[in-house]
């Protein structure tokens, strides 16, 4: 935890409250969190076309369902990557 650093927003009280996570690890976390983020705002996206296009509500909720599956499928292998870098981290705190 050497590398661990602090910031003026860290200091509370006189206390010291350090990142929860290494400086190392900083751009692969803000590199998954941000696919992540483009990946939930491009599902949003189709999901309200085509919640507003379809009139067939039979065939909406079928592609609704299939657009929420295929969602949760390109997000499982980087929610699995955040999930091996928190484990990596609190390794590094322990």
């Amino acid at each position: 935890m050497g590398d661990t650093k602090f910031h003026k927003d860290e200091f509370r009280n006189g206390a010291r409250h350090p990142r929860i996570y290494s400086p190392a690890f900083q751009p692969l976390l803000q590199s998954l969190l941000a696919t992540l983020a483009d990946l939930d705002f491009a599902y949003e996206q189709e999901r309200e076309k085509l919640s507003n296009t379809s009139p067939d509500t039979n065939v909406r909720s079928r592609a609704l369902k299939t657009l929420k599956n295929r969602h949760r499928e390109r997000r499982e292998p980087y929610i699995q990557q955040l999930a091996i870098l928190q484990k990596r981290i609190m390794e590094m705190r322990a």
